[in-house]
């Protein structure tokens, strides 16, 4: 049985997404070791550095997602995209801070290569999680609060099989149930690109986050690369 997939109907829409799924077992998150730290701090000079003048708006991969999201009718600049949210915080703070492991380890590699990554706990999820249309019934609990929304009609989310959404406005924030704590031992993993080419960059962060996980959390994992072929894993 599926423990993640994206239903037909998004696919159709976005022909360029490329999903790249990790299903994480047996992990072991906490506090980020210094080591770890240090990877990041490097990440974020070299981030940086290799941005330099250049608008986020004109990243490849930045532009596909404000794209993406004006076409279920989100306005990006009101509603950014995750890894443009990190990536401005980066630009206009100078750094990004550290939580624990497994956030700082999604941040890293979401940042190299300026894509969406997020690390969804197991814990209170039923079922398969979908990539779909929400129809504005579903349940979202912002992260961090108790008061529970519904996300708009036509909104990509991300719901289990009671309509518990664990993101919404596609990548834009996670749920707090969903939210990787010093707990997680099981996460669903997910790295997306709607850029042409995109596949290239969802495989090599792929690769990167594996050879981290393996590093600082232990585990064993499950890797798959969603297309409207393969959708589900």
């Amino acid at each position: 049985m599926p423990t993640f997939q994206y239903h037909a109907d998004v696919f159709a829409r976005y022909p360029n997404l490329v999903g790249g799924v990790i299903l994480a077992e047996g992990v072991t998150n906490g506090p980020t070791p210094e080591a770890l730290r240090e990877a990041y701090l490097a990440e974020q000079r070299a981030t940086l550095d290799r941005i330099g003048e250049t608008p986020l708006s004109e990243l490849e991969s930045l532009a596909a997602w404000r794209g993406a999201f004006r076409a279920f009718g989100v306005n990006p600049t009101k509603y950014r995209s995750a890894p443009e949210a990190l990536l401005r915080r980066l630009t206009k703070k100078g750094d990004i801070p550290s939580i624990n492991i497994l956030v700082d380890l999604m941040n890293l590699v979401s940042i190299r290569y300026a894509l969406p990554i997020a690390a969804f706990d197991t814990k209170a999820l039923q079922g398969v999680v979908t990539v779909h249309f929400a129809d504005g019934s579903e349940r979202f609990t912002p992260l961090g609060q108790s008061e529970v929304e519904h996300p708009e009609p036509g909104e990509v989310v991300f719901s289990d099989e009671t309509g518990l959404v664990v993101a919404r406005r596609w990548c834009w924030r996670q749920s707090d149930e969903s939210a990787a704590r010093a707990n997680t031992t099981q996460a669903v993993i997910t790295v997306e690109a709607q850029h042409p080419g995109g596949r290239g960059d969802v495989e090599a962060a792929l690769d990167d986050l594996i050879g981290l996980l393996e590093e600082y959390t232990g585990g064993s994992f499950t890797v798959g690369v969603l297309t409207p072929d393969d959708p589900a894993i």
